[in-house]
């Protein structure tokens, strides 16, 4: 069994100005001490990706942006391109995830296109999946998880997905409070990691990590965290401030 490095990702979504990012951003940093063994993402607003850049520098830090566009550059009004990113810092970039689903409007046939303009440039894509609470109501959980990752990875190859990480995030979870229990998330991880098995290979489906998703906070990481396919988290609300953020960070202490 490969031993799978942990990750805590933390995606800042619409907040804080340049100046605040920097200021959360160094609060992290001096928070890292004993965190040797976690791989560690940032995930600002694309105006404050430089000024934080500059502030994680050599640090374990890693930069994450939230979106991209598919086109290198072009008349694409508002859109960042991966290689501007690439040019701002970044090693990691978000796409899929549900608000940019449920309010911009993204087809899985888009997420496919910014995963593989992504992994084209250099950068490690966060591929998001996840379902409405309708929806695991009616049962339909890993039919819709299917179709997400079947239509997300389409034209991919192996030797190209690699390294890229995968982060479930059941849009029922996000911002309410509510979190899957450590069964469901168990239960999704482990199919998650099964379609990998049958559309790569066990090698493959056994290295990607496959991060969680929906109101992680410091009293259910280490939970969380036990589980045999949960390889790390996605946090939101609780990675903008950064004694929280740590907590989180630190959770086998």
């Amino acid at each position: 069994m490969t031993a799978r490095r942990p990750m805590i990702a933390g995606n800042w979504k619409m907040y804080k100005t340049c100046a605040e990012a920097e200021e959360t951003a160094r609060g992290i940093v001096e928070l890292l001490h004993g965190s040797e063994e976690t791989d560690i993402m940032i995930a600002p607003p694309s105006t404050a990706l430089v000024p934080v850049s500059r502030i994680i520098g050599d640090t374990p830090v890693d930069l994450g942006a939230q979106n991209l566009f598919w086109e290198n550059q072009g008349a694409y009004t508002g859109e960042v391109s991966a290689p501007m990113l690439i040019s701002a810092g970044c090693r990691y970039v978000i796409i899929g995830h549900s608000e940019r689903r449920q309010y911009f409007g993204e087809t899985d046939q888009d997420v496919n296109k910014k995963i593989r303009a992504a992994i084209a440039a250099g950068l490690v894509p966060v591929f998001c999946i996840g379902e409405t609470e309708s929806e695991r109501d009616s049962e339909k959980t890993f039919s819709v998880l299917d179709k997400q990752l079947e239509k997300g990875l389409e034209g991919l190859s192996e030797e190209q997905f690699r390294p890229g990480l995968i982060a479930y995030e059941p849009v029922w979870a996000i911002g309410t409070g509510k979190t899957a229990t450590p069964q469901q998330a168990q239960d999704v991880h482990a199919y998650i990691r099964t379609f990998l098995k049958k559309r790569f290979s066990p090698e493959t489906a056994e290295a990607t990590r496959i991060l969680y998703g929906g109101s992680v906070k410091p009293a259910n990481t280490a939970e969380l965290m036990a589980l045999a396919d949960v390889d790390g988290a996605l946090v939101g609300g609780a990675s903008l401030k950064p004694e929280i953020f740590a907590e989180i960070i630190h959770y086998k202490r």
